[in-house]
């Protein structure tokens, strides 16, 4: 086991954090999911690596999962902070609950990873962890108010994070997809669309492997878009 990566692939029981845990799988990583049900455990028995069930936003289940992954293969060499989705409503009628709800789901759950795991990697001389964040990141919908607003957030904390970290061959990034098959996707939206589609999840998984890859090795924190041309501005 010395010589087979480790990936950590949060939310990974369907959708976007199930096809970036095959697809990981795939590339010659040993997966180790994390999601609020058991379906990562069912994910991860399929692909012959560890399933877990916690939640992101539960500090101690974060905790218990690189500490477990850390004992049982002495590495962790890739990251996945996927998520679900936060609260969303009209802009002035979001509880204060809720804006905590989303802090704790979409930005929280990344510092709180990044603080376990990033002693582990510097132990190893480097490491890359891919964040999934949202179109909506750059440019705000009032549709996703609490996933614009803070998921901008995100994209900060990763740019200071990679600064940090470059010298120490760990690099942050994230991906920001458009809307994606793993959800209804309604015939407005879709005409709004340029490719006139949502993107597969297959497709997001491709965009976080070659972050995650030698392949990106001199690429740390940028958000990549990857939305279909939803997005407008330059």
């Amino acid at each position: 086991m010395d010589d087979t990566r480790v990936a950590i692939v949060t939310a990974a029981g369907s959708g976007i954090g199930e096809a970036c845990a095959r697809r990981l799988s795939a590339d010659g990583y040993v997966p180790v999911l994390l999601s609020p049900s058991g379906s990562a455990v069912d994910v991860a028995n399929d692909l012959g690596g560890d399933g877990f069930e916690g939640s992101v936003t539960d500090p101690d289940d974060l905790a218990a999962l690189v500490e477990t992954t850390h004992e049982r293969y002495g590495r962790v060499d890739a990251v996945v902070n996927n998520t679900g989705h936060p609260p969303s409503g009209d802009l002035i009628e979001i509880s204060d609950e809720e804006w905590y709800e989303g802090m704790d789901l979409v930005l929280m759950n990344t510092i709180r990873m990044a603080r376990l795991v990033t002693p582990i990697m510097e132990e190893r001389g480097g490491g890359a962890i891919v964040n999934i964040s949202t179109f909506s990141a750059f440019e705000p919908s009032s549709d996703f108010p609490v996933s614009s607003v803070l998921r901008a957030a995100l994209g900060s904390y990763t740019k200071l994070y990679a600064d940090r970290y470059a010298a120490d061959g760990i690099r942050m990034n994230t991906v920001q997809p458009g809307f994606v098959d793993s959800y209804d996707v309604d015939e407005e939206t879709r005409a709004e669309i340029p490719m006139g589609r949502p993107a597969r999840t297959e497709e997001i998984a491709d965009a976080v492997a070659y972050l995650l890859s030698d392949e990106s090795s001199y690429v740390t924190g940028q958000n990549l878009r990857v939305d279909g041309g939803i997005t407008s501005s330059m």
